[in-house]
């Protein structure tokens, strides 16, 4: 196998390009995808995809031309395959979880296919639930020879959760209730959060109210919503920030149907950085468990990332 130093990395998905910076291979990155950002270093980095559509436009607006693409048997992304020959990698990450949300293997295989060498590995990743993250990190290990990192990183996550999960059963406990949350992925037109998410609210020992863990986001209706009376409602959509998210808020909060809810009127709604945590299938999913703690258990736990990771409404 390609020993470390000789490795040249381009990562193709945000939280791959977070997983390579954990297991201490940010040096060996060379390029990254346009939606690659942490560690702030990484942007430096030669850009090797975009999105084939305007992403500052509404959630509405991305719904629409989104679903347009896909229709006509399209991809969502280009990718810079002169880019990507003229960096040399020896390795490519990209991902098979979800042709909408991040550049996929099919992206780089219909692109590079007549200009990569014989010798460049793609390692594609799969994201579907909490266990496939973990899972990740130890393809990711394997593959480019550096395993007991990769393993090292999983049982530090590991461990991290359960502790957290322990410290949510006695707030449970003492509590005498398992409060209730729904999380939203989009707001235009209403999605609720799959995948990991679900498991991520179990771990904190709250009850999911819509999505299934393992499956894709669903989506969902205001009726279904207002009629599930969540005791919590966190709004935290795919790729936006809490300034972008806040800038729709008003689709929500000037609703009657949601504002009738007592979540609302008792001040437990939330917008979290979706782009940056919830939605980024890597090792900060733990600040994301941390942060649906804090939103269950207010008198209990304090994440420590109110005001920067999450605010309240």
């Amino acid at each position: 196998m390609t020993a470390v130093q000789e490795l040249r990395i381009i990562s193709l998905i945000a939280s791959s390009t977070e997983t390579l910076y954990r297991l201490g291979l940010l040096d060996k990155i060379i390029g990254r995808s346009h939606e690659c950002d942490y560690p702030a270093s990484v942007l430096d980095l030669p850009v090797c995809t975009s999105p084939k559509f305007e992403v500052d436009g509404t959630s509405y607006e991305i719904d629409q031309k989104v679903k347009a693409l896909v229709q006509e048997g399209l991809s969502v992304y280009r990718v810079d395959a002169e880019k990507i020959k003229s960096l040399n990698p020896t390795h490519i990450v990209t991902q098979i979880q979800c042709e909408v949300c991040a550049v996929s293997e099919k992206d780089v295989v219909d692109a590079c296919s007549l200009t990569l060498g014989e010798n460049v590995k793609i390692i594609s990743l799969k994201p579907d639930c909490f266990t496939d993250i973990l899972s990740d990190i130890d393809t990711l290990g394997i593959e480019l020879n550096i395993e007991q990192r990769g393993l090292d990183l999983i049982g530090e996550i590991t461990e991290k959760i359960e502790s957290l999960h322990r410290q949510c059963q006695s707030f449970k406990l003492a509590s005498e209730k398992t409060p209730s949350i729904a999380c939203i992925e989009w707001i235009d037109p209403l999605m609720a959060a799959g995948n990991w998410v679900p498991e991520l609210i179990e771990f904190a020992c709250g009850q999911n109210l819509f999505g299934e863990a393992g499956k894709h986001s669903p989506w969902m209706n205001m009726s279904d919503l207002v009629n599930s009376d969540p005791d919590v409602v966190l709004v935290t959509p795919c790729g936006f920030d809490i300034n972008r998210t806040m800038s729709e808020m008003h689709l929500l909060l000037d609703n009657d149907q949601f504002k009738s809810m007592s979540c609302v009127k008792n001040k437990r709604v939330y917008v979290a950085d979706g782009n940056q945590y919830f939605n980024r299938p890597g090792p900060r999913i733990v600040e994301s468990m941390q942060m649906i703690a804090e939103m269950l258990y207010p008198e209990n736990y304090s994440s420590g990332l109110k005001d920067s990771g999450f605010i309240q409404i």
